[in-house]
């Protein structure tokens, strides 16, 4: 899932998937929420493999809409618990939360000022309740907190998996990046980033959303092959000009 979505404010003008070995098979599909997945299979033997994804995108400030009778029920569906977000009585005590932008922009403040940005902290198999306790951790970390916060208190929350600009200060731009859209009866979907602390704008660019981490993994699949291996992970998001 390395395709950026297409939305009211972000235009994909061009996209580019190279895959070195070269795949025997590969297919394009949208999945379930709407995402772009490519799937594909390489059998010859290899020492290194190496997915490239390169985008031109143009991100326009947010606007609110009122949502339709369809928005209404999309969101239903992200009110339940989910295999990273599971129900915790720490989460429901955490935070008492109302379904209004300013109480949901106050429970991002108290995630940033609460919780330590530490990459060492946590990975992907660390479970929600570990990093409630112990304050640490990364920005999937700190969305699957909020989401879990929110859905407690009955408000649609997914998580948003996407790129940051590079020239931005934020906290999360060297990789994939993590933030959180919650769901207003009045104004539809509003975007929180609680690692940075800010209400994305331009400077963040959507490629996938789901229930969680888990809906949304960027690259994910299975190896067949013994002796040692390593993953490296590089993003870069440049302006250019007009």
């Amino acid at each position: 899932r390395l395709t950026p979505r297409v939305l009211p404010n972000q235009r994909l003008d061009d996209w580019k998937l190279s895959v070195s070995p070269q795949p025997s098979t590969i297919q394009s599909r949208k999945d379930y929420f709407g995402n772009d997945v490519a799937a594909f299979a390489v059998l010859d033997p290899h020492d290194r493999f190496t997915i490239t994804a390169q985008s031109l995108v143009q991100v326009t400030p947010r606007q609110t809409t009122i949502p339709l009778d369809a928005d209404h029920l999309q969101a239903n569906e992200f009110i339940w618990e989910s295999p990273f977000v599971p129900w915790l009585d720490e989460l429901t005590a955490y935070a008492k939360v109302t379904p209004t932008l300013d109480s949901v922009e106050r429970l991002m403040h108290r995630i940033y000022a609460d919780f330590d940005y530490n990459q060492e902290a946590t990975s992907i198999e660390t479970p929600l309740v570990d990093v409630m306790r112990q304050r640490k951790g990364v920005c999937q970390d700190f969305a699957h907190v909020m989401i879990g916060t929110l859905r407690a208190h009955k408000i649609p929350a997914r998580y948003v998996s996407g790129y940051l600009r590079g020239d931005a200060d934020f906290q999360g731009a060297q990789a994939s990046h993590a933030w959180v859209s919650a769901f207003f009866a009045d104004c539809g979907w509003v975007d929180f980033d609680p690692t940075n602390d800010i209400l994305p704008t331009t400077g963040h660019l959507t490629v996938a959303w789901g229930r969680d981490y888990g809906d949304v993994t960027p690259v994910k699949g299975i190896t067949i092959g013994g002796g040692r291996h390593s993953l490296e992970v590089d993003v870069r998001v440049t302006p250019v000009a007009a």
